[in-house]
């Protein structure tokens, strides 16, 4: 009975480490959805503005 009640002591005292180590790995895996959820957190990239070298360049190409 005696190593029983030490096993069960000890599962206790680690318990909550366990429970702590637990949360911090789930906070970002369930944070996901939220995220999601919102349509006004998309972080867009600004529009790049056209120089038209790539025209330029096939032209330039094909003559050549």
């Amino acid at each position: 009975m005696n190593r029983i009640a030490a096993n069960a002591l000890k599962t206790l005292r680690l318990l909550p480490r366990a429970v702590l180590i637990l949360i911090v790995l789930a906070a970002p895996v369930l944070a996901v959805p939220m995220m999601r959820a919102d349509a006004g957190s998309t972080i867009e990239a600004p529009a790049l503005r056209k120089s038209g070298v790539g025209f330029v360049l096939l032209v330039s190409l094909q003559r050549g």
